[in-house]
């Protein structure tokens, strides 16, 4: 899934530009580019397929180039995840009507990639064989008030040496507060969601036709016309009569058959700023410095990402996030980024499309 517009990654992630299209990390690959990397050894290259909107259509061409055109889905409108994943399943359904999926967002950090990669082996083989809908659950490191949360029914035992435990879904909760993910984090059975997703196709399908009737009849009425020249027409057809849902609300939290994969495999989905300078590198006052031509004087714990050919010199700062890209800087608490949002849209009501 690689359609979103990473506002929370403003400036740098842009509307014409998302995150999932950029180097964010500095290792010369966007994150759609290692994501596509991750899967390639472990999956066909034809058996891969990105979903994006149509105003990316060139971007996801140029950065995965070996892709087969067919394989790049173009969604005229952003609809969420839930007819996102509709819209793959019914074309993949053509091709093979036995496939098992996995589904996953194009922006994720994956530290451990063999304890990842076995990780998704190990829940394929389990959704082949029982007719369940699986998620990944991360084991939560910190109260993090910005992820949704699993809670799973059989708590893992102290003798359990399993790295990859299944277990059956209690409860789905999204972002809670403070002291409720705190009370997470210390009852030992709550995992955060890493919104990666592996199922039967057959498994999907049923539970869309229960618990998202209306989204699953839109493209049963298509069906005939997926993967000929009438499938771009009939799908901006559909999207117009397609709510927005993502597939955690309208189908994950309503179903009775929804297991978790618990793994660890340092993961982050790189959602904020915040995450990043959680999972990158540091400097010797703990800060995330990307930029070539930065000092920093008596400056500590901040985020700062400039362009290469800027000269910077920042002092005094704790704390804080520093990114400038195309005439844009942002200069925030990293305790206030949840605010990005407002600014972003401030920013849009007062000088318009061109910045945001």
């Amino acid at each position: 899934m690689a359609g979103g517009i990473g506002t929370r990654f403003w400036p740098l992630s842009r509307i014409a530009k998302p995150k999932q299209f950029l180097d964010i990390l500095g290792i010369g690959k966007s994150l759609l580019r290692i994501t596509f990397d991750r899967f390639a050894t472990i999956c066909p290259l034809e058996n891969i397929f990105v979903v994006s909107s149509s105003k990316y259509a060139g971007i996801v061409s140029e950065q995965l180039p070996e892709m087969h055109k067919d394989n790049i889905l173009l969604e005229p409108f952003r609809r969420n995840t839930a007819p996102c994943i509709a819209y793959a399943s019914y074309k993949i359904m053509k091709i093979n009507p036995n496939a098992k999926i996995v589904v996953t967002p194009s922006d994720h950090l994956i530290l451990n990639l063999e304890m990842f990669q076995n990780t998704i082996l190990k829940g394929l083989e389990f959704v082949s064989q029982n007719p369940y809908l699986l998620t990944i659950g991360i084991h939560p490191n910190r109260p993090e008030t910005g992820f949704g949360y699993i809670q799973v029914k059989n708590k893992k035992s102290k003798d359990n040496q399993d790295v990859m435990y299944l277990s059956p879904v209690a409860t789905f909760t999204e972002k809670p507060d403070i002291n409720l993910a705190m009370t997470f984090l210390e009852s030992g059975d709550f995992y955060w969601n890493s919104g990666v997703f592996m199922w039967s196709l057959n498994s999907l399908i049923n539970g869309m036709k229960e618990h998202l009737s209306d989204i699953d009849q839109l493209f049963v009425n298509i069906f005939d016309k997926l993967n000929t020249h009438e499938e771009e027409e009939c799908i901006n057809k559909a999207y117009t009569e397609c709510r927005n849902i993502s597939i955690d609300y309208g189908l994950m939290e309503k179903s009775d058959n929804v297991w978790v994969i618990c793994a660890d495999f340092g993961w982050s989905d790189l959602g904020t700023w915040g995450a990043m300078f959680d999972n990158t590198q540091k400097d010797a006052n703990n800060n995330c410095l990307i930029g070539n031509n930065v000092l920093a004087y008596d400056t500590s714990d901040c985020v700062i990402n400039l362009p290469g050919n800027k000269v910077a010199v920042i002092q005094g700062l704790k704390n804080y996030i520093v990114v400038e890209s195309d005439q844009i800087m942002l200069i925030c608490d990293k305790n206030e980024e949840q605010r990005i949002r407002q600014f972003v849209n401030d920013v849009l009501m007062k000088y318009g499309e061109d910045f945001v």
